[in-house]
């Protein structure tokens, strides 16, 4: 068997997230049932790591075991002539049988895109609105600053039904926000992330930065390890999974 590592992109609006689930769209099911189609048989695939429901991604990872014998870009045309317009394969290659799609990971890079205003109607599913909201980022960055580093990001997650005791320690590399006119992203890297911790964490952001909440109730939240009933988490629709490092 070859080990095949995929790097694929797609628009998550519509979808239950990556992850297959039973009577559910989700990415990883589109593409093993085309996987199918090819190969004749099932083929199971591993994902870098789970998107949520209306969650993008750049450069999304996974590989599957399959024998081929017709070399990658004919593998790579067959599976994205087959896959719908927003799901697109866009490299694959053979790799060794110890590379593992989730367990190789080292760290990963997330970004958030919002606008202050209406956005335009080609890019509304792809960002937050926030309409007649001003961002202060300067508070926002310096907040954010406080966050670098291992910690304990358990004030910032969100409990899924089917974890088991996931570890709540994650190692935060950078974290910052950037403004260009009205539209303004976050770009993070961590060694990994809790369950809509990221959503959570621009939500909460934004929340300081409107002056809706204190830079202070933040941080003692984030000490405290407890998730306060002011924290809050932004909608899907304006994160995308950027790159996984390996």
């Amino acid at each position: 068997m070859t080990r095949w590592c995929c790097v694929c992109a797609y628009d998550g609006t519509g979808f239950h997230g990556w992850q297959s689930q039973p009577n559910k769209n989700t990415i990883q099911d589109t593409i093993e049932q085309w996987l199918f189609y090819i190969f004749k048989k099932n083929i199971r695939i591993f994902g870098s790591g789970r998107t949520d429901a209306g969650v993008h991604a750049n450069n999304q990872v996974f590989h599957f075991d399959a024998d081929w014998k017709h070399g990658e870009n004919k593998l790579l045309l067959a599976l994205d002539s087959k896959l719908p317009k927003n799901i697109s394969i866009k490299s694959i290659q053979k790799v060794e049988n110890n590379f593992h799609a989730q367990f190789s990971v080292i760290k990963k890079r997330y970004v958030y895109r919002l606008r202050e205003g209406i956005a335009n109607p080609f890019e509304y599913k792809f960002l937050w609105e926030l309409k007649s909201k001003k961002l202060d980022i300067q508070k926002m960055n310096t907040l954010g600053q406080a966050l670098l580093g291992c910690h304990d990001f358990i004030a910032f997650g969100a409990k899924r039904k089917d974890d088991k005791n996931e570890c709540t320690i994650k190692t935060m590399h950078s974290l910052s926000f950037s403004r260009q006119g009205n539209y303004i992203t976050l770009s993070t890297e961590a060694s990994g992330y809790l369950y809509k911790m990221v959503r959570t964490i621009v939500g909460t952001m934004v929340e300081v930065g409107i002056g809706a909440l204190s830079q202070n109730y933040v941080l003692e939240c984030f000490t405290d390890k407890q998730r306060k009933e002011k924290i809050v988490t932004a909608p899907a629709l304006g994160l995308f999974l950027d790159k996984v490092y390996y």
